[in-house]
């Protein structure tokens, strides 16, 4: 691509993302319950970075007026946070008022600032004791969760525009239940595919309550509801084989074309499941799923960006677990990788999933909702002026993924804004702040003092002029 500066459109938004559970911190305040990630805390801080559990976030709990100044100065219109599931609801599933005067402090405290908020109601944290109760392979759960979603809705409607149901549903099912990542690491394709399957319906039956809610007047009549989800473009080998070509289908089936159908169309991808069944891993169907699903269709999408997917063929059918082995990764020998996260760096990716939008989906608005660079001794070379140096990757990181959204938008994609993962250095899962992604720091050594870095100036000028040089 050309190095010239190009020009993003004028209406095109630019904001940071982040979630409660990574900022918040104060994990007992204002009646908040026990969610997943404190429960893994409690029983094995050694499983955290330096043994900082769920309890650090970044302090924004208590500094939310100060970082949304932060973002304002920076040039940003809009955030994307979340609601925490475990704070805003007691423990027999009603309304918890200190957790709502919390968030409802928060948002006024955007609004002050001139910050628009995008809400989203579930990031990784569901309240422990309904992880108990069988989590999302539980219908009791799912029902929960559209409790919970219809009471935000109705607490916070007349403040609130952009609400999303879930942000990545792909990964609970992959690093709770297939990969054994998080707790409760477990291996199990099968009971992952269940729970992505009651996320699914949890998903739509939020979306139906959204629904109802606007109708009656609850809502502003501009709310619009939405999902986030880290799609990966799917690529294999130059000479794909059929196998190849199938393991693409495969992974792009279960990763992208299962939400984009169900937010577009209210459907499941009929060939994933079918492809499913036939390896013996069945979904736990029950008579008026359909129309559940049915409801799931949204109003736009957030599309989470870090690197694309690359697979073939798989070597063996099933894995040491008894699990069916549908791709293998495929080590593409161009490769640019972050060797701080160990995740390829491939812009064109936000590229080719645009036109795949484009094609597939083109009534679909969309806008870039997480986009981000985490590197490890992030604070090890400071200018002069002690701001931390991170000039060299993190403005050419976004400077090269911003070229090819402006592309994209020019080829008709409906890409309407991009928001940066860590505007401010944020707690990480299970990493905690091993990698920094932020054009703000956060010293945790001088109680969470914020500082800007040497790319924030570079950040602040892309966001007043829309001039990406």
């Amino acid at each position: 691509m050309t190095d010239q500066p190009i020009t993003l459109p004028d209406d095109f938004f630019f904001g940071a993302a982040m979630s409660g559970p990574q900022t918040e911190g104060m994990w007992q305040a204002h009646g908040k319950l026990e969610n997943l990630w404190d429960l893994w805390s409690n029983r094995d801080l050694r499983a955290f970075h330096n043994r900082v559990g769920s309890y650090a976030g970044n302090d924004m709990g208590t500094r939310y007026a100060e970082d949304f100044r932060i973002l304002a100065d920076l040039g940003l219109s809009s955030c994307r946070t979340s609601i925490q599931w475990s704070r805003l609801m007691d423990a027999d599933g009603r309304l918890n008022p200190a957790g709502a005067a919390f968030y409802h402090d928060l948002f006024a405290a955007a609004r002050e600032a001139d910050i628009e908020v995008f809400v989203n109601l579930c990031h990784f944290d569901m309240p422990s004791y309904l992880f108990r109760r069988g989590g999302w392979e539980s219908r009791e759960v799912v029902e929960a969760y559209a409790t919970y979603a219809r009471t935000a809705f109705a607490e916070f409607g007349q403040e609130i525009v952009h609400w999303f149901t879930f942000n990545e549903p792909i990964v609970e099912p992959e690093q709770r239940y297939e990969h054994g990542g998080w707790y409760p690491f477990h291996h199990d394709f099968a009971q992952a595919r269940r729970v992505q399957y009651g996320i699914s319906l949890a998903h739509a039956l939020a979306v139906d309550a959204f629904r109802e809610l606007q109708a009656a007047g609850a809502m502003r009549p501009d709310a619009r509801i939405g999902l986030i989800n880290c799609f990966t473009p799917p690529y294999t080998r130059d000479d794909p084989s059929e196998a190849d070509l199938e393991a693409v289908r495969m992974v792009d089936g279960l990763h992208n074309r299962w939400w984009l159908d169900l937010v577009t169309k209210g459907t499941l991808p009929a060939d994933v499941i079918e492809t499913l069944a036939e390896r013996g891993v069945t979904l736990p169907v029950r008579a008026g799923d359909e129309a559940i699903l049915s409801r799931g269709v949204v109003d736009w999408l957030g599309f989470n960006y870090y690197q694309p997917a690359r697979v073939q063929a798989p070597a063996r059918g099933f894995d040491e677990w008894g699990n069916p082995v549908f791709a293998d990764r495929y080590v593409w020998p161009d490769a640019v990788m972050n060797q701080s996260r160990g995740w390829e760096i491939y812009p064109r990716g936000i590229y080719d999933f645009a036109m795949t939008m484009t094609r597939d989906y083109p009534e679909l608005d969309w806008f870039v909702s997480e986009n981000g660079i985490g590197i490890e001794e992030d604070r090890a070379a400071r200018t002069a002026d002690g701001e931390v140096d991170d000039l060299a990757y993190r403005v050419s990181f976004v400077r090269n993924h911003l070229r090819w959204v402006a592309r994209a938008i020019d080829e008709g994609a409906r890409c309407r804004g991009y928001h940066y993962w860590g505007v401010i250095d944020c707690w990480s899962w299970v990493n905690a702040y091993k990698n920094r992604y932020g054009f703000v720091e956060v010293d945790l050594m001088h109680g969470y003092d914020r500082r800007l870095k040497a790319s924030a100036a570079w950040l602040r000028q892309v966001a007043t002029t829309h001039v990406v040089a």
